[in-house]
Order: C-alpha cells, then sequence, then structure tokens
C-alpha cells in the first residue's frame, strides 16, 4: 500500500538526502518525490510517496520529525488531501490521426505543448490516475517518451471547521 507524506523542512544543502537516506535505510521503496518552495521563506515542502504498511507509516514519520532541519511531517489521506502530478506525453501523430489523436486529449484536458510533422506532446495534469488513463488512452497510437512528475499534496481547506481550530505552523527563529 502507498502512503503520501507532507514534509515541511528548513531549505538547507544535504536535506533532501538526510530525508531519502533515512527512508531508504529503513527499508522503504520511494514512489515518487517532489520538492519546491512554500509561501515562507526558506522552508521547503517535500511530498513522498512510499510503499508502506499502516503500522509501519507512523514510526517512520516519528522518525522524520526527530531531523534537526523537519519542521512538520503528515500523512495524507483520502480525501482529506488534493494530489496532483503533470506528465508530458509525446505521441506519434501521423497527419492522417492527427484529429482522432486531439479529441482523445481533449477528452482528458490536454494542452498541446508541442506539434510536429510526425508526433503531438501532451501536457496532462491531474491526479495520478487520471495521468495514468491518458497514457493507456494514447498507447495503441504508439507513445514515443513519457515525462512525469511526483505528486504534489497538501490537505484539503475545510471551510466548516471554525478559524480557531485550524492549526497554524509557528516557526523558531
Amino acid at each position: 500500500m502507498t502512503r503520501t507524506l507532507s514534509i515541511l523542512a528548513e531549505d538547507h544543502p544535504g536535506v533532501l538526502m538526510r530525508i531519502a537516506g533515512l527512508i531508504f535505510r529503513r527499508g522503504y521503496n520511494i514512489r515518487s518525490l517532489s520538492v519546491g518552495h512554500t509561501h515562507l521563506d526558506g522552508i521547503s515542502r517535500f511530498t513522498i510517496v512510499v510503499d508502506a504498511d499502516r503500522r509501519d507509516i507512523a514510526p517512520l514519520m516519528g522518525q522524520l520529525s526527530k531531523l534537526v532541519e523537519v519542521l512538520e511531517v503528515l500523512e495524507l489521506r483520502g480525501d482529506r488531501m488534493v494530489e496532483r502530478r503533470i506528465a508530458l506525453v509525446k505521441v506519434a501523430c501521423p497527419v492522417d490521426m492527427r484529429d482522432q489523436i486531439l479529441r482523445i486529449g481533449q477528452v482528458f484536458h490536454c494542452r498541446v505543448v508541442d506539434l510536429g510533422q510526425e508526433a503531438v506532446t501532451f501536457e496532462v495534469t491531474g491526479e495520478p490516475q487520471k495521468i495514468e488513463a491518458c497514457v493507456k488512452a494514447m498507447r495503441p497510437y504508439g507513445i514515443l517518451e513519457v515525462a512525469s512528475s511526483g505528486s504534489v499534496g497538501m490537505t484539503r481547506a475545510d471551510l466548516d471547521v471554525a478559524e480557531e481550530s485550524v492549526p497554524h505552523l509557528v516557526l523558531a527563529c
């Protein structure tokens, strides 16, 4: 079973290696890893998808939270999370098949980012299942190349919660 972790950490050299190394040393496979700056200066968000059982994830999260630069570790779950990926899919596209292939791209709300004589490159964003379905639909036409990002995710906004109960991130300076 895969588990998605969201980790806020200080943006220092070597933090990625310490986080990935800890996960590796504990024997977990990283299926996806994305890192990017947050709205807070000097803080990055790591979204990591790992193969782990329910009973294994809590100890891993505890070990990650002990790393000096790590500020917060959350497990993102089910309908309480928003998760997206982006993929570039290059498909063989001879002129006589172009309309049909472009219509399939429209079904998946793809954006054409490159169009040549014999190929078209689509940008598709969404949940991992949508990306997989798009690639599967394009496969019969001849996929030439796929490049995909890792998952990025965060907890959903809960508009029914009173503001007083919303947790705030407090950073020590």
